[in-house]
């Protein structure tokens, strides 16, 4: 049932291209589902807003249609499945019903109207934040994700009049939402705003600077990240706006949903286990050796979740492999992207039986299996905003083999070498963006993995790490209330 509005707690619409479980290609939908939930706990009225996916029009509940005042689509009200959290689908059949992915066809090429598409969206999202909608709720204050949300805080700087104050969150500038400058026409703004002063990023329009330069604060996953987008190597072209508003920009630590990550708990594992009790993930080993065809064996099993590409640096992994598998590892990929990294993947598996298996896609079930069964997780990347994969990883005992990079560098503590006193320890750090690099410190690594007492020693403090979204949310409570200019936060906030 949709809720009427409550004058008592901070009204704040979520806006996100992506969340699970209604819509998922990656990071952004867990954060997008998890966190809302956790601010609602914390006492925030939070609506979530995402585009009107066919899935997530079939999984939402408690559906109905609120009026909108635009001439395409409809507001579809709902709850998310799981919990009560309300949801805001804006449905438009010609943008959003379609087969392929969210973003991109079946070929794996971006949709030609992708501008059309999130400035449709935007456009509904700012109509909603305006109160332009029968909704019979309105918020104090928009959180926009992303380069798909980010004309948002654009769109209600030129509305004129009382408008909700706006935080963007950069999840990672690398995409950026760049379009022709004949976009613009279609994107509701006034012709002043195509400038450099506006949306206008080097003769294109762009979705990620419209957030960047028009949101009242911001925020990215981490803060290493924040740091680093304020220079020339991160920065992606950005970073003279971003140290123009370095005043207004602050990284929380992104949070991972332990109920849905949880290995005491998973329904998905052949074998459930914890820090306290582990020995269910030899079970769990064992299963996933004969699911995926590798030889059962007490070897090193080293997993890379991912998505194949440049900045995961699975050209990279692609080249370790050979010398994994010949200090006796058994490596197991999961995860799409570049077709040419995908092809040389498949082609080791097939040379290599036994010791190299290859998924590609992503199936949600089969990466928890594979964290349960991992005793490595091979998470580097040339930059990461945050890094998801590796708090799993850790959640789940597969010690993270790393980057010293973004929110890697302020979530995983090196181990140093196996004889180290490295009492915080929680997985293994090199800084090379090279096979070589990556093989030696798996090599590292394996060394503690051959003293069985020590290794059982990280692996626990690895575990027991809380990377839970309630300090994470907290945070965002906290800058909500500075935002809206409140003496008091909401009530469950107070409390540490």
């Amino acid at each position: 049932m949709e809720l009427g509005p409550d004058t008592s707690r901070p009204r704040v619409l979520f806006i996100a291209s992506e969340a699970y479980p209604l819509a998922k290609t990656g990071g952004l939908a867990d954060v997008c589902g998890a966190l809302p939930v956790m601010l609602a706990s914390l006492g925030v009225d939070v609506r979530l807003m995402l585009p009107g996916y066919p899935e997530a029009l079939e999984r939402a509940r408690n559906k109905r249609t609120i009026a909108l005042d635009m001439a395409e689509g409809r507001l579809v009200a709902a709850t998310m499945p799981g919990s009560d959290l309300g949801v805001l689908l804006y449905d438009c059949p010609s943008l959003f019903a379609r087969r392929g992915g969210l973003y991109r066809d079946d070929d794996g090429q971006d949709w030609p109207d992708n501008d059309r598409r999130f400035a449709m969206f935007c456009r509904a999202a700012a109509s909603v934040a305006l109160g332009r909608s029968a909704l019979e709720w309105q918020p104090d204050l928009v959180h926009a994700h992303d380069w798909h949300a980010g004309l948002v805080p654009a769109l209600l700087r030129y509305s004129g009049g009382k408008q909700p104050k706006s935080v963007f969150t950069v999840h990672n500038l690398a995409f950026q939402g760049n379009f022709p400058l004949g976009a613009f026409a279609g994107l509701g703004l006034p012709g002043e705003a195509l400038s450099p002063d506006g949306v206008e990023f080097y003769n294109h329009v762009s979705f990620m600077k419209a957030g960047l330069r028009f949101a009242d604060r911001l925020t990215t996953v981490s803060p290493t990240y924040a740091r680093e987008i304020l220079t020339a190597e991160h920065g992606c072209g950005f970073e003279g706006l971003l140290r123009t508003r370095a005043r207004d920009l602050v990284g929380i630590l992104n949070g991972i949903d332990d109920v849905v990550w949880d290995p005491a708990n998973d329904v998905e594992l052949p074998s459930r286990y914890s820090a306290a009790d582990p020995a269910g993930k030899a079970a769990c080993k064992r299963a996933l050796q004969q699911e995926m065809g590798l030889e059962s064996r007490d070897a090193p099993l080293l997993i890379f979740v991912n998505r194949l590409t440049h900045q995961k640096m699975a050209d990279v992994v692609l080249n370790a492999v050979p010398c994994l598998i010949a200090d006796g590892g058994q490596v197991v990929v999961h995860g799409e992207g570049d077709h040419e990294i995908e092809r040389g993947l498949v082609s080791l598996a097939h040379a290599c039986p036994g010791q190299v298996a290859v998924r590609v896609g992503y199936a949600e079930p089969l990466a928890h299996r594979l964290h349960a069964a991992a005793d490595l997780s091979l998470t580097p990347s040339r930059f990461e905003p945050c890094g998801l994969t590796t708090m799993y990883a850790m959640r789940y005992g597969a010690l993270p083999v790393t980057r010293p990079v973004g929110g890697l560098k302020d979530t995983v503590d090196d181990a140093g070498s196996h004889d180290d006193d490295a009492a915080e320890g929680s997985g293994f750090m090199f800084s090379e963006t090279t096979a070589d690099g990556l093989t030696q410190c798996v090599r590292r690594a394996t060394r503690w993995y051959g003293e069985p007492m020590a290794w059982e020693a990280l692996r626990r403090r690895a575990m027991r790490r809380n990377f839970g979204w309630e300090r994470s949310a907290r945070q965002y409570c906290a800058l909500y209330a500075d935002l809206l200019g409140s003496t008091e936060p909401p009530i469950a906030v107070a409390a540490e």
